[in-house]
């Protein structure tokens, strides 16, 4: 994972608010725009705008069906971008102690 990547999605994280959507998207597996709207109490332009940050981090992805916006977590992603930060803080992807 390169550093534009790395920080792209340090910065979709670092906001309380995605973080809870991603949590949230992530116990549920999958979500619609409504069903976030509800949980977070938050406008759906609100949500609309922090969904575009978390899929363009590569946090999450959608699927549109009929009217409904459905979206995934992407866990591979949250993986990699674990390994890259335990590479940089020096120890080995395993999560194992240097």
């Amino acid at each position: 994972m390169d550093q534009k990547e790395l920080a792209r999605i340090s910065k979709a994280l670092s906001d309380p608010t995605r973080l809870r959507i991603v949590e949230a998207i992530s116990s549920a597996n999958e979500m619609y725009c409504g069903q976030v709207v509800e949980k977070c109490g938050l406008t759906p332009g609100t949500i609309s705008h922090h969904l575009k940050i978390l899929a363009d981090a590569n946090l999450i992805e959608t699927r549109r069906e009929g009217q409904f916006i459905y979206m995934r977590p992407k866990p591979e992603t949250i993986r990699d971008y674990g390994r890259s930060l335990a590479k940089m803080a020096g120890k080995k992807t395993s999560g194992k102690s240097a």
